[in-house]
């Protein structure tokens, strides 16, 4: 007899890994297999690392819950951590601040359907200083633009002196904002953005740290989270995909859903939103049916206007002009190099005329030919 077979023993391991191991050896009894299901379909200890249920449980489960709400169409559900990613200066910020500001209020976007409650909504904004922000929302002749009472902006407190007390300054932003979230009470929370939290030479690890923990916070108090990121220089002659987010094969892992803003190649002041990766929904705006929209700032608030569908294949550039563009930049160059219209011609296989013309467009001074 082993020292687990002995009764004065039996109790050393908790219940339940005892009468699996019983059930393994085939000495388990029917009394012993009822109480089995019973240990693992009963709640978990807080401290247990896992929860373990029959899969038709979890769906039991699943069937009780209410579906989870549209914070923004099709876009982002309720309890999602969404992430949102475009170029430099394309709108993101724009976007996120107004649907936050809706989210606030319980008044949908016109166009999206949104939840028509109004929720208390934290804006965590590492991208633009006040003067900035303030400017976006203001006018000298309509005066300042009103948020609801449930939008609140929270900056970084150049004052506070609490972050040598942590390890990193990731774990020190960490904890704040997991304080931040407990005190305020809010169950919906923007960040924008994620790429300037990115610190050290590690910055893509710290990325994926902080879209760890915010999944955790997410599960934790039953949050929506929407993260904003940059994309790098992309080819605007092809569709955005997931390989335009930075670090996008790690970060998107971590992500419920997500979505991108085009710049449209077509006409210079339209952009397009483009679902990239979805979970709780289905894939409604995808190439073939993009969504048209433009900033605009008509009174007091800079926001997007939605104009309706279209394909992305009609915004993108097409390939002969981006050759055309790539070389007409080339001649520019070599000109600002100081080479002669006929060098460039040679060096671009252009003729000399269409560099001649194109200098001369370009306000360069042109050497005369004999």
């Amino acid at each position: 007899m082993n020292n687990y077979d002995r009764p004065d023993h039996y109790y050393e391991r908790p219940l339940e890994i005892e009468l699996i191991r019983s059930a393994a050896r085939g000495t388990i009894t029917a009394k012993q297999t009822k109480i089995l299901n019973n240990l693992l379909r009963s709640p978990a200890d807080s401290k247990d690392a896992f929860l373990i249920k029959p899969a038709a449980d979890f769906l039991q489960i699943a069937d009780s819950q209410p579906q989870a709400g549209m914070l923004f169409g099709d876009f982002w559900y309720e309890g999602e951590l969404c992430i949102l990613f475009a170029d430099t200066n394309v709108g993101k910020s724009i976007l996120a601040v107004q649907i936050g500001d809706a989210l606030s209020r319980g008044t949908p976007i016109p166009r999206f359907t949104m939840k028509q409650q109004a929720l208390t909504v934290l804006y965590f904004d590492f991208e633009l200083n006040d003067r900035q922000f303030a400017k976006r929302y203001t006018s000298d002749l309509h005066g300042q633009h009103q948020f609801g009472d449930n939008f609140y902006r929270v900056v970084i407190n150049p004052d506070a002196d609490g972050a040598h007390k942590f390890d990193s300054y990731h774990a020190y932003i960490s904890n704040a904002l997991e304080n931040t979230i407990i005190t305020s009470k809010a169950r919906i929370v923007i960040i924008d953005n994620i790429t300037c939290l990115r610190t050290g030479t590690q910055a893509a690890a710290t990325a994926v740290s902080l879209m760890q923990n915010l999944q955790t916070l997410k599960n934790k108090y039953g949050l929506s989270v929407l993260v904003l990121a940059h994309t790098p220089k992309r080819n605007p002659a092809k569709p955005v995909t997931r390989n335009d987010l930075q670090g996008s094969k790690m970060l998107l892992n971590f992500a419920d859903s997500a979505f991108a803003i085009g710049e449209s190649q077509a006409q210079t002041d339209l952009r397009y939103l483009k679902q990239i990766k979805q979970r709780s929904g289905t894939q409604v705006y995808g190439a073939n049916n993009v969504y048209l929209c433009q900033v605009l700032k008509p009174y007091n608030n800079l926001h997007f206007e939605f104009i309706g569908p279209a394909t992305e294949a009609d915004h993108l550039l097409h390939f002969t002009e981006q050759q055309r563009k790539s070389t007409e930049d080339r001649i520019i160059q070599l000109h600002q190099q100081g080479r002669t219209t006929r060098q460039i011609a040679a060096e671009t296989g252009r003729p000399y005329t269409t560099v001649f013309r194109l200098v001369k467009r370009f306000g360069g001074e042109i050497e005369v030919v004999n």
